[in-house]
């Protein structure tokens, strides 16, 4: 049989892509890569040429394979493809436990840092093999037989535990409908939201009107919906889903995988002789012991928290005072909120959403970037994609092709929630000196297109949007060759937010704002009197956004700090965060921690402050750009020159100093957030 993940392809051909290669194409691939670093290891002198450069290279041919799989199985979820995906997870994970306790490949890389050529290498090169005899000492390397064993169990088990975890949320997700009928139950939302679910209900051959748990779905409801029964309802599925709670209570119950996820992660810092995983998480990244990343965490909640806490009691007494609503429950604060902001601020998400048709904000954001890179985008139509929502991107400078991306908006059955950059190609030189171009995914979960009207998104979607785009220019601006520290490899965790959220200053700039917005019937943009009051918005509820992020932030870190499998005890540090840093109560019945896919699913374990932190380095880069002009030029040529075109190859401070001419300042959060 044919099969086109052991085949040579420039991109992937998604569209022969079928679950039945999947398993037999990754074996393959890993006998084939085992057996060439033996060969490679038959060597009596090791250097870059003969060793490194080999082994980028086949393990280049291993990601080129897995990547569309990992990413089909996360977009166009499939029964097939799960389970074959599931079932090359412990093998993937067994090879890559091989390599980081492989002692002799451990003693080649020793070698060549020893050697006199190792300082003729380029920054990029030693900082590939810094990296790698670090990863060797976090792989166990210097165990006893045994306990690398035991190592490569934990490993392999735990990717499987992440997987079900991601599985679980998918699928509870997805279980949960409500159909509706009487508009009347549906009074407050707006038409967009009325259209998508009565568009919907037309899909699963019903009439009347359809919710789901999809955020486009949640977000208006639990925002607009006057009947309250129906926000609470809403809430209730949303926070229980996989959990012992809610409507599906204990079907794709996530308890006892969280429970075996932070038995087995203690248990794997200990083999290591760390006291928790938490100091395993910070080894590489730029925070340097747990108890700094706690300090910064509860410096900034003692500077948010009574800013919160003044922006809720306006809510309750705004409640009160206009609704006579004596009592706030967590279904209720979105929705009184967007009513204070209406008064407040004359402004309304819904208002704005029709000069935010998606293809105008598309051409927007790439005007942005030309204007600060010299970068040209254009759309392509040629490329096999997995979707026929998927659009397709090259990137231009000086005339020269240097990437291109894949664009999934819209949200849909059997497509995992939330927004996400991931790589597709990265940047290298194969063994024939031949320049491999980077490739990213960019994932959203928009509202689609309903009728013959484009995507309308709210700004907040449009922040989204910018975000994701900015993770893809760290990925994709990369001028670094070494595969393993070009564009977001190598990156410190912690600083891997900073291109992202950099790139969501320009949603808020009333310049940029003239392109991005755009009318989706006259193409108008936003006018003056909106554009005024969405900025002046801006800063609304900055205080219960930023506690809220640090709830996150602190549970995912005190966990891994604390953990030690007594009883309910993430439960117990769930409910102490909240006591310490929020100002919403919230239900009992609420499990957060059952759809946390970043700690327990993804690769932010011990490591959500990152958000937070990189937000400081985000602000402070931006304060550049607002005392020079936001289209700078020569200031834009200046952060795509350090922070984007060095991905990896370079510590992220030192990027940072080199562009800001100093280490960051937390002042700059607070202040553009209007907390100081």
């Amino acid at each position: 049989m044919s099969n086109p993940l052991l085949e040579t392809h420039e991109l992937p051909p998604f569209s022969s892509i079928q679950a039945e290669h999947v398993e037999a194409a990754i074996e393959a691939i890993l006998d084939r890569n085992r057996s060439a670093l033996s060969d490679l290891l038959g060597s009596e002198k090791f250097n870059w040429e003969n060793l490194i450069d080999p082994l980028e290279e086949f393990e280049d041919t291993l990601r080129q394979a897995f990547s569309p799989v990992s990413h089909m199985n996360s977009v166009v979820n499939t029964p097939e493809l799960r389970e074959a995906y599931n079932n090359v997870l412990p093998k993937l994970s067994e090879y890559q436990t091989e390599l980081g306790q492989n002692q002799q490949l451990f003693e080649a890389y020793q070698s060549i840092q020893s050697s006199a050529e190792y300082e003729t290498l380029s920054g990029a090169q030693k900082k590939t093999i810094e990296n790698a005899l670090r990863d060797f000492k976090l792989s166990g390397i210097d165990l006893p037989e045994e306990q690398k064993q035991r190592f490569a169990e934990i490993s392999s088990r735990l990717s499987t535990l992440s997987s079900q975890f991601s599985d679980n949320v998918l699928d509870a997700t997805m279980a949960w409908q409500k159909h509706i009928e009487d508009a009347e139950q549906l009074a407050g939302l707006p038409e967009s939201a009325l259209d998508q679910a009565r568009q919907m209900a037309e899909q699963h051959d019903k009439k009347g009107y359809l919710l789901t748990l999809d955020v486009p779905s949640y977000f208006p409801v639990i925002t607009y919906a006057d009947d309250k029964e129906l926000r609470r309802e809403v809430y209730e599925a949303f926070t229980t889903r996989a959990s012992d709670q809610g409507p599906n209570a204990s079907e794709w119950d996530n308890s006892k995988v969280i429970t075996e996820i932070m038995t087995l992660r203690s248990e794997l810092a200990k083999l290591l002789g760390y006291d928790n995983y938490a100091e395993v998480s910070l080894a590489p990244k730029m925070a340097k012991d747990p108890d700094q990343v706690l300090k910064f965490l509860r410096e900034l909640a003692a500077k948010s928290k009574p800013a919160a806490e003044k922006e809720f009691a306006e809510i309750c007494q705004f409640a009160l005072d206009e609704y006579g609503a004596s009592e706030i429950q967590a279904w209720d604060v979105s929705y009184y909120a967007e009513k204070l902001k209406e008064k407040k601020f004359s402004v309304r998400e819904e208002d704005l959403k029709p000069y935010f048709p998606a293809p105008r904000v598309i051409d927007g954001m790439f005007e942005v970037v030309r204007r600060l890179y010299d970068i040209e985008i254009k759309q392509t139509g040629d490329l096999i994609t997995w979707h026929e929502d998927v659009r397709t991107y090259d990137i231009y400078k000086g005339g020269n092709l240097i990437a291109r991306f894949y664009l999934d908006l819209y949200a849909r059955q059997n497509k995992q929630g939330g927004a996400w950059m991931d790589e597709c190609r990265v940047r290298r030189h194969d063994s024939e000196g031949t320049l491999q171009l980077p490739v990213a995914y960019l994932t959203c979960n928009f509202s689609s297109p309903v009728g013959d009207k484009p995507a309308l998104l709210t700004h907040s979607e449009v922040v989204t949007l910018f975000h994701e785009f900015g993770h893809g220019l760290h990925h994709m601006m990369t001028k670094i060759s070494c595969s393993s520290v070009s564009g977001i490899n190598g990156v410190s965790w912690d600083a891997v937010e900073l291109p992202s959220q950099f790139m969501e200053n320009w949603c808020w700039e009333a310049e940029a704002l003239q392109f991005i917005s755009g009318h989706y019937e006259t193409g108008e943009s936003l006018p003056d009197d909106l554009l005024e009051k969405l900025l002046s918005a801006k800063t609304y509820q900055a205080g219960m956004q930023t506690v809220r992020q640090l709830e996150f932030a602190l549970f995912d870190f005190r966990l891994h700090v604390e953990f030690d499998g007594s009883e309910n005890q993430v439960q117990k540090i769930l409910d102490e965060v909240r006591q310490e840093v929020t100002v919403i109560a919230a239900p009992e019945t609420n499990r957060f921690q059952h759809g946390f896919s970043h700690i327990f699913g993804g690769g932010y374990a011990a490591g959500y402050y990152s958000y937070k932190w990189a937000e400081v380095l985000s602000a402070d880069a931006f304060a550049r750009f607002k005392e020079d002009g936001i289209f700078n030029r020569q200031t834009g040529e200046k952060f795509l020159a350090t922070v984007l075109e060095n991905g990896g190859s370079i510590d992220a401070m030192d990027l940072f100093v080199q562009f800001r001419g100093r280490e960051p300042e937390i002042e700059a959060l607070l202040k553009q957030d209007g907390i100081i």
